[in-house]
């Protein structure tokens, strides 16, 4: 038995980290034609973003809350904000180049990178500082 706790849909785009979403339907031919891509680009990406498919059938609030009017719709949410989102068919290349982009900056900028803690000087060593 899995002691996972499932996230809710809000919790998942929420993250630091950025979400590939794909809102599709069963009875949606891109849409299936699409999904190899999405399995693709999800197995490429591996950690650095996270690719979840959404079903506008079975998750009809999620759907009508961000207004998927057409099908197959791919977003990229971090923080629970939208930063893309797009109709219709892409390639495997234009995802990733799409995805990377946001990879890029959501990854801390040199500025926020952790660094070593700044060295303590002892006494002896404030004595002679130049």
């Amino acid at each position: 038995m899995s002691n996972k706790k499932k996230l809710s849909f809000k919790d998942i785009i929420n993250s630091k980290k950025p979400v590939l979403v794909d809102f599709y339907a069963t009875w949606c031919g891109p849409c299936q034609a699409l999904s190899p891509v999405i399995a693709e680009v999800k197995k490429e990406l591996g950690t650095k973003m996270r690719v979840i498919k959404i079903d506008v059938d079975k998750k009809k609030a999620i759907s009508t809350k961000y207004k998927v009017k057409s099908l197959p719709t791919l977003a990229i949410f971090q923080n629970g904000e939208i930063l893309w989102r797009a109709s219709g068919m892409k390639t495997k290349t234009e995802l990733l180049s799409i995805a990377n982009q946001f990879i890029e900056n959501a990854s801390p900028t040199s500025s926020e990178k952790t660094t070593a803690p700044a060295k303590k000087v002892s006494w002896f060593g404030k004595l002679f500082k130049k």
